[in-house]
């Protein structure tokens, strides 16, 4: 198999494994390649009966069908426990923060239950509903089409609905982080709309685990180094160590915290 369908299958196995279903018209798009190319792409990954065709969209195959959102912010329990502790202790009573989509991102909403008068915006309506237990909470939506089965909102209406408000704090994740650095998300409006949230925040907080290290995605974001705080969960591989490094004091590993 050619090295760039290989790429390409890959990227098309991790979108869909983030979202459990795509069109192929918009993974055409996604890939810059024709629609016959992805047709061909995808006749390679439903033979080794990963995914499945269902009326023009990609599915994984019903024994590798991703689970709600909800359910997945319980993988690496401890770990997305520690990291949104971390975040947390960073919020104080009556702050304003951004909060991006995400499972990581849940989580922190979750570790905020016991915080009062946030204002919260976000595109993320588990972490709305679940942040909206506190009545003396403000919680501010965007309008727009409802991704399911993620439960949260994407695409241009909402970079123009983060790019109407300031924040003191932007907690955002991010599908991958690249050995150069660089944050990639699935999809170019998400990159906007976790910029938008990055640019518009007096501090910004990078939350991941350390499975994020060295995944790939197609749409590129900023470096990690623009951020002014990242919360990973544990230390990622060797290969990243330089990249570590230059984050210095910038980078906090919660598991580690945890022990001290």
């Amino acid at each position: 198999m050619a090295s760039k369908k290989i790429r390409r299958c890959y990227l098309i196995q991790q979108v869909v494994q983030e979202r459990g279903g795509i069109s192929v018209g918009a993974l055409a798009d996604m890939l810059g390649v024709s629609m016959q190319t992805i047709r061909r792409d995808l006749d390679t990954l439903c033979d080794d009966g990963a995914m499945r065709r269902v009326h023009g969209r990609i599915e994984l195959a019903e024994d590798r069908l991703n689970t709600p959102l909800d359910q997945r912010a319980g993988t690496n329990l401890v770990g997305k426990r520690a990291i949104a502790e971390v975040a947390a202790s960073m919020i104080p009573d009556g702050a304003t923060l951004f909060l991006s989509i995400g499972s990581t991102a849940l989580s922190v909403a979750r570790a905020l239950r016991r915080r009062r008068e946030l204002t919260v915006i976000t595109n993320n309506l588990s972490a709305a509903m679940t942040l909206s237990e506190e009545v003396s909470n403000r919680i501010i939506l965007p309008g727009g089409e409802l991704r399911l089965p993620d439960r949260d909102f994407i695409g241009e209406d909402v970079v123009s609905f983060f790019g109407r408000y300031r924040a003191e704090y932007a907690i955002f994740g991010t599908a991958g982080v690249d050995i150069d650095g660089g944050l990639s998300e699935f999809h170019q409006a998400e990159v906007r709309a976790s910029e938008r949230m990055r640019q518009n925040a007096q501090t910004s907080v990078l939350v991941i685990d350390r499975s994020k290290f060295g995944r790939h995605a197609p749409s590129i974001g900023c470096a990690i180094t623009e951020v002014d705080h990242v919360i990973c969960d544990r230390p990622p591989v060797a290969t990243f160590a330089p990249l570590i490094e230059d984050l210095g004091d910038r980078i906090v590993f919660s598991e580690e915290r945890e022990m001290e």
